[in-house]
């Protein structure tokens, strides 16, 4: 990253809808699932910070929090990839909170979009962060562009608890049931692997 910024000094959204999807985010998702979500948000807010990429703090973080509830039992799908059952999911909660049916879109698509291999920063900055902080924390490519003090109180902040172990069994869950999926395509090409060479999971010196 060209230039680093605090924990402290990123935008989190406080209004009235960010604190109801928090609200949702920790009635479905488990401990290590919902710091998982927390930290995808303030990752990805460092890095567009520091890189000077303009985004939608509210977008960024509700679609943070909402990213993975496909992988939770009561809006799991047996039809369609977690990614895009966590978007109708998001879809419509935004209903709920009354956003415009352009931004509820949005907010489904820079979910998907979190499992593609590359987002066009130009084309969706939100879909481009919040993929380049889900692969950060899940295998800990990029991990390195952070400081160390920054990474240090982040984790101290939002402790990764068994997010490896619950991580990989939803995956592995995922790729049983649904042949092709993105999380398919994951397990086959070596995630577990991946996820156990984690270097933010590897013990403090």
């Amino acid at each position: 990253m060209t230039r680093h910024v605090s924990l402290g000094a990123l935008p989190v959204p406080d209004g009235a809808d960010a604190v109801a999807a928090l609200e949702v985010a920790s009635a479905y998702l488990s401990p290590a699932l919902l710091n998982h979500s927390l930290r995808v948000y303030l990752w990805a807010a460092a890095r567009g910070t520091a890189e000077g990429i303009a985004f939608d703090a509210e977008l960024l973080y509700v679609a943070a929090l909402f990213h993975d509830l496909g992988l939770v039992p009561q809006f799991d799908s047996h039809t369609v990839a977690f990614e895009e059952a966590a978007g109708h999911v998001a879809q419509v909660f935004a209903a709920g909170a009354g956003w415009p049916a352009e931004r509820r879109e949005r907010l489904s698509q820079v979910i998907i979009r979190h499992m593609w291999r590359e987002v066009d920063v130009s084309e969706d900055p939100e879909g481009h962060l919040l993929a380049r902080a889900t692969v950060t924390e899940i295998v800990g490519t990029d991990a390195e562009d952070y400081p160390g003090a920054f990474r240090a109180e982040l984790l101290e902040r939002y402790p990764r608890l068994d997010l490896a172990r619950q991580f990989l069994a939803c995956f592995q869950d995922q790729a049983t049931r649904k042949p092709g999926s993105s999380a398919d395509v994951a397990v086959r090409a070596g995630l577990a692997g991946r996820v156990a060479s984690n270097p933010l999971d590897a013990p403090a010196e």
